[in-house]
């Protein structure tokens, strides 16, 4: 059964990532100056020609357009990427995650902190605050309610780094990031690795997804009277 939903998920994904790749493509066919405004190349000159000093982080390409239209034209391209990228990482939680410590607000937060920290990155560009802003955001990033897993953080994380990624104009590491992401989870779903028997604590939903909430039934049953 596990195989069966995780062969679902992995067709998922992969008509998923064809079918943006499929549509960017087409559009840069049909409109050629439309790479001007895409938030890649970022790792390449990142890696090219780094900076030490207060402009560290790379400025996107697109820094020298003049109009608002444009602007904002590329602005809307980069939030809208980042939201496309953090997209499948919220199928990957849904599908996997046990049914008794699963929680639809974390869905929430992986496909909308991209948008935040991508427009964070974008307001304080080539400036000394955008040091402090980064520790910022991992100070902002507090839940009322801890955790509940390790797990849970590395989504957490995986979303920050969409929204750096994007925000620095360097989309493609956040696609290759979270392609991997996405499908070793999914690997480690569909092979149980690190599964112990009798481990009290279990991370993934088994192959009908209630695991946990059937043996948590089971253990508050009385013991039958002799």
């Amino acid at each position: 059964m596990r195989f069966v939903l995780a062969l679902r998920l992995f067709a998922k994904l992969t008509a998923y990532y064809l079918g943006v790749t499929l549509l960017v493509l087409v559009g840069l066919r049909l409109f050629p100056n439309l790479h001007q405004f895409m938030p890649f190349g970022g790792v390449e000159a990142l890696m090219a020609s780094p900076r030490t000093g207060i402009e560290g982080m790379l400025a996107p390409a697109t820094t020298d357009i003049g109009n608002l239209r444009e602007s904002l034209f590329w602005l809307a391209i980069t939030v809208t990427g980042a939201l496309l990228t953090a997209l499948p990482v919220s199928w990957v939680y849904i599908a996997i995650r046990n049914s008794k410590d699963y929680d639809q607000s974390l869905v929430d937060t992986i496909i909308i902190m991209p948008i935040v920290v991508t427009s964070i990155i974008i307001i304080v560009q080539n400036s000394l605050a955008l040091a402090f802003s980064i520790a910022g955001i991992a100070a902002a990033v507090r839940f009322r309610n801890s955790l509940k897993s390790s797990g849970d953080a590395l989504f957490i994380l995986c979303a920050v780094g969409i929204g750096l990624s994007a925000g620095i104009g360097a989309l493609e590491l956040a696609i290759v990031m979270t392609v991997m992401f996405n499908y070793t989870f999914l690997l480690l779903w569909l092979t149980d690795f690190g599964d112990r028997e009798g481990a009290k604590r279990r991370y993934m939903a088994d192959a009908n997804g209630h695991h946990e909430k059937d043996k948590a039934t089971v253990a508050e049953e009385p013991p039958p009277v002799s």
